[in-house]
């Protein structure tokens, strides 16, 4: 069902694909990145970085790119967000513990964490039936 849910809002034009990190000037591959001293609301903070696995610090990209989304959220019209669950980015309920690792912990991304700042919900790409529920009330709503 939920694979359904995809294909139905992509033919309604529902959906505005966004990259972010590409979006804020990260090349396609790029190298790993995770936040290293807390989530996307300490990156939005000044408090923590986003880095490489090299060390290099890519903190610059991550916001432009999640300003970059909230622009593009806005001239859309949006008020949910659907994102990639665990990115440094787009994480909705976890992230990478900065250790290169591979160990999650709870927490947001840069994108994510900003979109919710600015009222937008935002939901992980398994939790296409929350959505799905929203949408319904929010219809009803207006």
């Amino acid at each position: 069902m939920a694979g359904d849910l995809f294909e139905r809002w992509r033919a309604e034009g529902r959906l505005v694909p966004f990259c972010p990190e590409v979006s804020g000037g990260l090349p396609v591959p790029r190298p790993p990145a995770e936040i290293v001293g807390g989530d996307g609301g300490a990156v939005l903070d000044g408090t923590a970085l986003v880095v490489t696995r090299a060390g290099a610090d890519v903190t610059a990209e991550f916001l432009r790119g999640a300003r970059l989304a909230l622009a593009a959220a806005r001239r859309a019209g949006a008020r949910i967000a659907l994102l990639k669950e665990g990115s440094p980015s787009c994480g909705s309920g976890r992230v990478h513990d900065g250790t290169f690792s591979g160990a999650s912990v709870p927490g947001t991304g840069v994108t994510t964490a900003l979109l919710r700042r600015e009222g937008i919900r935002v939901f992980g790409e398994d939790d296409l039936d929350a959505v799905q529920e929203l949408l319904i009330a929010l219809e009803r709503a207006d």
